[in-house]
């Protein structure tokens, strides 16, 4: 039973670092392609950034499943897929400053005047770099019962990160089906709703087994 543990934890680590490092290797992948010479820094932008808010949203997942059925998915699993969303946010902060503004300090202070969705952005990257300095147990020590609460924020982080996707994409669609996934997950984390979803699903499983052969 432990040796299957094990081997179930080696795998869900070896699963995480492969969904974590995919977006990198299809960049690196695209480019010895030659696949987006066209608009190198758009295609780069698109990838990081959207990498940051499905992989963050990835982390969220175990918080559901743990309040609906009692199972502690993956250990450290949702704190990895964390601090990989973080690294490819701050990847797409140094493709926008870097990339696409030429570390134009001119250019870049008009863009922060005149996109308030950018500032949505930013406050995402900064609760996610903070978030991930603290998720050492160093700091979950010196925080206590604190950590918990300040890590939270990571839904905060979430709906920054739609609100920016949403502010920048001609199409809204898709950052509307990231917010609806966000906004499921908050749902789920309510007593009452976990409550209830929890009894109906335990019931469906109970009647099922129930059923003669």
């Amino acid at each position: 039973m432990v040796l299957l543990k094990r081997l179930g934890a080696h795998w869900l680590s070896m699963g995480v670092h492969l969904a974590g490092l995919a977006p990198l290797l299809y960049l690196g992948w695209a480019a010895r392609q030659g696949i987006f010479w066209i608009d190198p820094t758009q295609h780069i932008m698109s990838i990081t950034g959207k990498a940051a808010l499905i992989l963050l949203l990835l982390s969220l997942v175990s918080s559901p499943i743990r309040a609906l059925t009692g199972w502690r998915v993956g250990g450290r699993a949702p704190m990895v897929l964390g601090m990989y969303a973080t690294f490819y946010a701050g990847l797409h902060l140094a493709a926008f400053v870097g990339l696409d503004y030429r570390f134009d300090l001119q250019l870049l202070r008009s863009v922060l005047l005149d996109s308030p969705p950018v500032w949505a952005g930013i406050g995402a990257g900064l609760i996610l770099l903070q978030l991930t300095v603290t998720s050492t147990q160093g700091w979950q020590r010196r925080l206590g019962k604190n950590w918990k609460r300040r890590h939270r924020m990571v839904y905060l982080a979430g709906a920054l990160i739609v609100i920016y996707f949403w502010g920048v994409v001609k199409d809204s669609r898709e950052p509307l089906g990231y917010a609806a996934i966000l906004v499921l997950f908050l749902v789920l984390r309510l007593p009452l709703v976990r409550q209830a979803v929890s009894r109906l699903i335990w019931s469906r499983a109970t009647s099922s087994s129930n059923v003669p052969d």
